[in-house]
């Protein structure tokens, strides 16, 4: 529907170029514009309107007076629709860069509607410097898990810097096969870390912006580089990630490979348990032998201590008696001679 009115107004306007007025008018940001509509008194109830149409955007209706004087206003924070003398203006304080588009004033007369005049508005902006924005594709498909990183280059020119602290703000955008429009992942900020200048020229610049994931298999898509810089925004040209699934080869490939190396895991273990037994046993032995040294120098020890205790008790019994007999004789010899027989 809205195609079809867009239609009819440029059909309507391109039967009426040779009786009315289409102009084009070009101003700066920031400046004044006033847009004239001539307005004749009529007997009829005939009104006036100021219409604007911009690409993509429905009509949108700016204001409207009647063809008898009439002092009503219509205005927004920078437009304002009223009479002049003989006149129906539209003027802007201090335009902006989306007031470009058409404009037209329209009379009305009950069932009959006439295009007086159709004015094309231009608005000129600053110009950013920037003068490309590259960005290369990865050379093959990646796989699942793995981290890629996009790069994108922007070029630009210090000459043509018009923006006052111009800065540049890099945002990255998907667009998925499910998806219509790009959708926004990454805003970079206005970081430069990794800018060159040329030598040859050093008025060009050329700065480097990474994005870095890692992808899944819903990753894939085109990724787009934007620059937001002077009130604009500049795409690059786009980059596809391509993800490639893993194939039935890559699934035996990673078994056998898994299998590989459980099996040296296991003649690992296998191996270390074996040299663990073996330390412990010669450990063992070690520790036995140790023992059964030590065992018979103890029983060495014991029999000569007993030995030595035998021999020690035979000969200190061996003194006793030798000691009883004299003690005996003494007696015998004392009694002999108590009684005179000696």
């Amino acid at each position: 529907m809205l195609v079809l009115f867009y239609f009819l107004l440029m059909l309507r306007v391109g039967c009426c170029t040779d009786d009315h007025t289409f102009v084009t008018k070009t101003v700066g940001v920031g400046q004044s514009v006033t847009l004239t509509c001539t307005r004749q008194r009529s007997v009829h109830k005939e009104t006036l309107y100021w219409i604007r149409l911009v690409s993509g955007k429905y009509p949108e209706f700016l204001g409207g007076t009647h063809a008898f004087e009439y002092d009503g206003i219509y205005e927004t924070p920078h437009i304002t629709a009223k009479q002049g003398p003989g006149t129906f203006i539209l003027q802007f304080h201090e335009t902006q860069l989306n007031d470009s588009g058409f404009y037209y004033c329209i009379k009305v007369n009950l069932l009959n509607m006439e295009f007086m005049n159709t004015t094309f508005l231009r608005i000129e902006g600053p110009e950013p410097d920037v003068i490309d924005i590259i960005q290369v594709p990865p050379s093959d498909p990646e796989h699942p898990g793995a981290s890629v990183t996009l790069q994108c280059s922007v070029l630009s020119n210090s000459e043509k810097k018009t923006c006052p602290e111009q800065q540049h703000r890099v945002f990255w955008f998907r667009a998925g096969s499910d998806e219509s429009h790009p959708r926004l992942i990454y805003a970079d900020g206005n970081s430069q870390d990794e800018c060159e200048t040329n030598p040859e020229a050093q008025s060009l610049q050329k700065c480097i912006y990474s994005f870095s994931k890692t992808v899944t298999s819903s990753d894939a898509g085109t990724y787009y580089c934007a620059v937001a810089t002077c009130g604009q925004i500049l795409f690059g040209n786009g980059t596809k990630l391509d993800i490639k699934a893993p194939s039935m080869w890559d699934l035996e490939t990673d078994n056998t490979a898994l299998f590989l190396v459980s099996a040296a895991l296991a003649t690992s273990l296998i191996v270390i348990a074996f040299l663990i037994f073996n330390l412990k046993m010669k450990t063992f032995c070690n520790d036995a032998a140790e023992a059964s040294g030590h065992q018979e120098r103890s029983q060495k020890d014991l029999d000569t201590w007993i030995y030595s205790a035998v021999t020690f008790t035979v000969v200190k019994a061996d003194s006793a008696m030798k000691e009883a007999k004299a003690a005996e004789r003494e007696r015998l010899y004392t009694a002999v001679k108590a009684f005179g027989l000696d």
